[in-house]
């Protein structure tokens, strides 16, 4: 995927952010935080997966469907990000 490769750092430094997010939940968990609190991250973290989710599926749509060299790899790059959707979707 060569859209990664272009955008390694950028998406590396997203995924990260929600690490450190995450880790900031596990912190919450073992201090007994209010509910509430970790809630709030919880929900922080599920939106910079969507966010991270978006970009990549934009992405891909872009170098493998919209700018793919041929109609083969048009059908490959479609049935491949369906594939994806639908395991997304469960």
């Amino acid at each position: 995927m060569a859209h990664t490769i272009r955008d390694k750092e950028k998406l590396i430094a997203r995924v990260r952010r929600i690490k450190g997010q995450i880790e900031g939940i596990e912190r919450a968990l073992a201090a007994e935080a209010p509910c509430g609190e970790v809630l709030r991250q919880v929900a922080s973290v599920r939106g910079a997966m969507n966010g991270l989710t978006s970009e990549l599926f934009d992405d891909h749509l872009r170098a493998h469907v919209l700018e793919a060299a041929s109609d083969a790899d048009r059908e490959h790059g479609a049935q491949e990000l369906m594939g994806i959707v639908r395991t997304y979707l469960k």
